[in-house]
């Protein structure tokens, strides 16, 4: 018997792989198009469908669990990464660049998403309890670490290759950069990933998938407060999710066009990095203090950090000669304020999965968290061109109101004690 893998030598590498292609097709995809010169309407709503897969994802996460190993499908999708990554390297500057690369960014979503549903289930089945809550802070800093490296120094290197190759040849090396990464990991994953698990048959689990399936399905759609929650789940990042969408194509656009006119590289570092650090902060912070005072007392405090500092990009549109450092104090401040709100989201939709097949029924939970993001997000370059950059922001703003609503709701569910016992221990 093969002496068992130190989860150190697998742990942070699996979810740093978790993260890369995460921020390829929802972060990378959106500022490489923009930079390739399309329109913020047709960008938005082409890469806001990319988020369907992690929407739809519940479907087929039985399928992971009743064929195969959960090692098998990480390498897998891994390999199939590489390959994605690869292809949009190469159909850049080609004569079929939009729908080649396109159809890459979807394979790539969809793995995406499965490589989600086997790490996670190779982290539960291969480590006990004990380790696994040692190593749940392990998993969370190397997926930011992850983030940052894609989102804020990949971004930034592209940047400064612009300046001496096209726009297509830099986004090339970096797409090629990041498929020669995943090489890397999953020649390292065969030799490191455990083995102590038994492979399923889907033959002998299919029926059982779906009857579990569909017995979640039923325990999720009779779980109290059930049109609160979905209103909750959909419409309190509403905001957020067409913000999110317009953030880097607004500091790309030149100032004649009503954005900042930032460079790649400048992005790359205002958004990728100093972004990412407080919106990481931001949710140490908020889960301190709901740890503190509890989620009940707390929830309009994280409402008010959610919605207020979204009013900064109003600031920037109207003052587009801002310098760099006062855009990185903006850009920290707004994605505090998300960091923070943003753990009113998520544990309330942790306590709302409570109960029987609490594991099936937060992942329905997280489907309607992505469409959430989807469909607003689909609109938001649409608003953006018709409406310009400040009236667009404004209006992200004043929908703050629905995020203010939908928490009344959700609060209300609290108070009338669904996951009372829970949330109040928090």
């Amino acid at each position: 018997m093969s002496k068992p893998r130190s989860p150190w030598a697998w742990v942070p590498s699996l979810y740093m792989a978790e993260g890369i292609p995460y921020v390829a097709v929802t972060v990378l995809s959106v500022i490489m198009y923009k930079r390739l010169g399309m329109s913020n309407t047709d960008l938005a709503f082409l890469t806001s469908w990319l988020y369907l897969p992690w929407v739809i994802k519940p479907l087929w996460s039985p399928v992971v669990d009743a064929w195969g190993s959960k090692r098998g499908w990480v390498l897998a999708m891994q390999g199939a990464f590489a390959i994605g990554l690869g292809t949009v390297g190469c159909s850049l500057g080609g004569a079929w660049w939009l729908p080649l690369t396109l159809a890459a960014f979807w394979v790539l979503a969809f793995c995406s998403a499965t490589h989600d549903i086997a790490a996670d289930g190779l982290y539960i089945i291969a480590l006990d309890s004990h380790q696994q809550s040692l190593f749940v802070g392990v998993r969370s800093t190397a997926y930011r670490i992850a983030t940052v490296a894609t989102q804020g120094l990949l971004v930034w290197l592209v940047g400064r290759m612009e300046g001496t190759l096209s726009v297509q040849g830099a986004w090339a090396i970096a797409f090629l950069l990041m498929a020669a990464v995943f090489v890397v990991l999953a020649a390292w994953h065969a030799h490191a990933l455990p083995h102590n698990e038994r492979p399923a048959t889907l033959n002998h689990n299919a029926h059982n998938a779906l009857r579990q399936f569909l017995q979640t399905a039923k325990v999720f759609i009779t779980k109290p407060h059930i049109t609160h929650a979905l209103l909750f789940m959909l419409l309190f990042r509403l905001p957020e999710a067409l913000l999110a969408k317009m953030a880097s194509p607004f500091l790309l656009d030149t100032p004649q066009a009503g954005g900042m006119g930032l460079t790649t590289a400048q992005v790359g570092w205002a958004y990728g990095t100093v972004g990412i650090i407080a919106l990481t902060v931001g949710g140490l912070a908020g889960g301190w203090l709901v740890a503190r005072h509890g989620l009940r007392r707390m929830m309009w405090w994280l409402v008010a950090a959610i919605s207020l500092p979204d009013i900064v990009y109003v600031f920037l549109s109207l003052m587009p000669s801002t310098p760099l450092w006062g855009v990185c104090a903006c850009v920290a401040i707004e994605q505090l304020g998300y960091g923070i709100g943003f753990t009113a989201y998520m544990l309330y939709l942790v306590q709302f999965a409570q109960g029987t097949h609490a594991t099936s029924v937060y992942a329905l939970c997280t489907a309607f968290m992505a469409l959430g993001m989807m469909l607003p997000g689909m609109a938001a370059g649409w608003l953006a061109d018709r409406l310009g950059y400040t009236a667009f922001f404004s209006l992200v703003v004043s929908l703050c109101v629905i995020t203010a609503w939908v928490s009344a709701l959700a609060r209300q569910g609290i108070d009338e004690g669904f996951g009372k016992k829970a949330i109040s221990s928090l």
